[in-house]
């Protein structure tokens, strides 16, 4: 018979003491959301306009972490790269990096005077920075890592004799890698993108460091919490209440479906 053991005890109250830090936070802020404000607060054009750039450059950068990053980490995983543990630690770097170290990162490859942003701006008249584009490449900077290291532990972890019994059968690579191993890693590839999208939502020092913070431009959700902050604290409050509310929905919608298969 199978079950649930009991946790012992010296692990519980430590246990609890976790969950508590972890969430007294979010109960604070639901008890300084100024309930009679929210309506109004979120019917003003800046709410509006940051939420949807929020939105829209998250799933954006999610897309591009999901195209980029599945063949990065397939690569780490089981190609015969060289190099590859400078390629880990480059793929890693953002995990670890200050978010605004991250956007000066950006400003020095992107920016009006970058490796790649000079010749855009010379040969195009083409500037990435204070765009929804800065947004999205900053989003993207700091999530695609969620994902491609998920997926690779993942694919490390997956018993190879199914693609070899595939292979015996006649089955090429690129068959096998669409009918037996993509399958097999899809919850993983959702719980990544779930986690690069949660993080690209988040966003926030990249983003300012990188595209600014203008609004009905580049001003996403936190950036405009931020904003609040210093101007009206109960606006700030029912911004993060809007964040939260977004990201616990998207978590508890996919955690039967997906996260739930690899966190069981």
């Amino acid at each position: 018979m199978t079950g649930r053991r009991a946790v012992p005890g010296v692990a519980l109250v430590p246990a609890v003491i976790a969950a508590a830090f972890l969430a007294l936070p979010l109960l604070g802020l639901l008890v300084r959301v100024p309930w009679s404000r929210v309506g109004e607060v979120l019917a003003s054009e800046v709410v509006r306009s940051s939420l949807a750039l929020s939105l829209s450059s998250s799933l954006v950068a999610t897309g591009l972490s999901i195209v980029l990053g599945l063949p990065l980490a397939w690569l780490l995983a089981r190609g015969d790269l060289p190099g590859r543990a400078l390629v880990r630690a480059v793929v890693t770097l953002p995990l670890v990096l200050p978010p605004v170290v991250g956007g000066l990162a950006l400003l020095g490859a992107l920016g009006p005077d970058g490796l790649v942003g000079a010749a855009l701006r010379e040969r195009l008249g083409v500037t990435v920075v204070s765009t929804s584009v800065a947004v999205v490449l900053a989003q993207t900077f700091v999530s695609m890592p969620f994902f491609v290291l998920s997926v690779e532990g993942a694919l490390r972890g997956m018993d190879r004799r199914l693609d070899e019994a595939a292979a015996s059968l006649g089955a090429s690579r690129w068959t096998t890698m669409r009918r037996v191993t993509l399958p097999l890693l899809a919850p993983s590839i959702a719980a990544g993108a779930v986690l690069a999208w949660a993080r690209a939502i988040g966003e926030f020092g990249a983003t300012v460091t990188f595209a600014g913070s203008l609004p009905g431009r580049t001003q996403t959700l936190p950036l405009a919490i931020y904003a609040a902050l210093e101007s009206d604290p109960q606006v700030a409050s029912v911004l993060g209440l809007v964040l939260l509310g977004v990201c616990l929905t998207l978590l508890l919608a996919l955690r039967g479906r997906w996260l739930g298969k690899v966190t069981r």
